[in-house]
């Protein structure tokens, strides 16, 4: 008979962050290290890195990172089961990275580099850690895809395609795990406010509103309502309650609904309400 996966344990256990260095990676990393965690953190970002660092109180294990490198993140694992004060708990890969450029005329490099951070980065880590995870028939792995692996959105076409992506490698790898005790959550954030736009390759926008890569940054900020700090409670929460599904922040929520109820209008209804926000 197939044995139900329990709660997986989390707090206390060590956990790795990938992304660590702002964001929704510094929020996570910093409310795990709150609740007993020994943290292990990567990102690619070094001064960012070292900043998440500083802000833990206890056990902390910080690396540069690049998630497209897969022996660097086999040698992180290594370092990381080396390092362990505690047995691990969670494991967040969570480094993503985006571009906003139109298909007809898209630079393929910068599709090629989406692809790779989010969906190849994401694999790399499972590849990594994941023989450490069955090894102690315990643990979590937490993939963080988007609200856009959920809906279609213009000249996001690489971002879409990588956390699709996602959300079918976790919820496949899901299945695989079935008849163990380690399981696999996929996480889809909405709006939330962190660098990603600001860090985007940035070539144009699908309505042309804005003129420049800081145009388009101002706009998701005034856009991302949740902070990254209530994503980490909402994604802790939900990790230590077993769900394998967890939406963050309400706009989530709702496109998730949307998408259910239309799942071939759901853009229509959306290029509506966009214009009576804007006329409002």
């Amino acid at each position: 008979m197939r044995r139900r996966p329990a709660a997986p344990a989390v707090d206390g256990r060590t956990a790795v962050v990938t992304g660590a260095g702002s964001g929704i990676g510094r929020a996570v990393a910093q409310r795990l290290a709150a609740h007993g965690c020994p943290v292990a953190l990567a990102d690619w970002d070094e001064a960012g890195l070292a900043e998440t660092e500083a802000s833990i109180d206890g056990p902390v294990l910080a690396q540069r990172l690049d998630v497209r490198d897969r022996q660097g993140q086999m040698a992180f694992a290594a370092a990381v089961a080396a390092w362990a004060p505690a047995p691990l708990g969670m494991v967040f890969n969570n480094a993503g990275v985006t571009v906003l450029q139109g298909v007809a005329d898209a630079a393929p490099e910068d599709d090629e580099w989406v692809l790779d951070v989010n969906l190849h980065g994401v694999v790399h880590g499972v590849r990594a850690f994941l023989p450490l995870l069955l090894a102690q028939d315990a643990g979590v792995i937490v993939n963080t895809s988007s609200i856009f692996g959920i809906v279609g959105f213009p000249h996001q076409t690489a971002y879409c395609a990588s956390k699709f992506a996602v959300r079918g490698y976790t919820e496949a790898l899901r299945q695989e795990l079935r008849d163990t005790q380690v399981r696999a959550v996929v996480v889809h954030p909405g709006g939330v406010k962190t660098k990603i736009v600001e860090n985007a390759r940035f070539r144009s926008d699908f309505r042309n509103r804005s003129a420049d890569h800081a145009a388009a940054a101002r706009e998701f900020a005034t856009i991302a309502r949740t902070t990254p700090e209530h994503a980490a409670e909402i994604i802790h929460t939900g990790v230590a309650r077993g769900r394998s599904r967890i939406l963050v922040g309400p706009d989530a929520v709702a496109l998730d609904l949307l998408v259910r109820l239309a799942p071939t209008r759901y853009y229509d209804v959306i290029d509506r309400l966009d214009a009576l926000v804007r006329r409002s």
